[in-house]
């Protein structure tokens, strides 16, 4: 993850929307060293029954890494 000042995140959006939308990067924007929002690519499905964050961890790759770690419970 990558963090970036709300003013660079302003004057480069159009670009950070492509990188978002091409390589899946997530982006925390933030100023004076305080994070306030993330920029990261949409779920590709979306359940409107669920609230953004579930939807985002059930849909997106978040958790994809996870897939080579051993399994802890079998």
């Amino acid at each position: 993850m990558k963090t970036i000042t709300s003013t660079n995140a302003r004057k480069k959006l159009k670009s950070l929307l492509e990188i978002i939308k091409e390589t899946g990067e997530v982006f925390a924007i933030g100023r004076h060293n305080h994070l306030d929002a993330l920029l990261m690519k949409f779920p590709r499905d979306y359940n409107k029954d669920l609230n953004e964050i579930t939807n985002i961890n059930t849909y997106s790759s978040s958790f994809d890494f996870l897939a080579d770690e051993s399994d802890l419970y079998s």
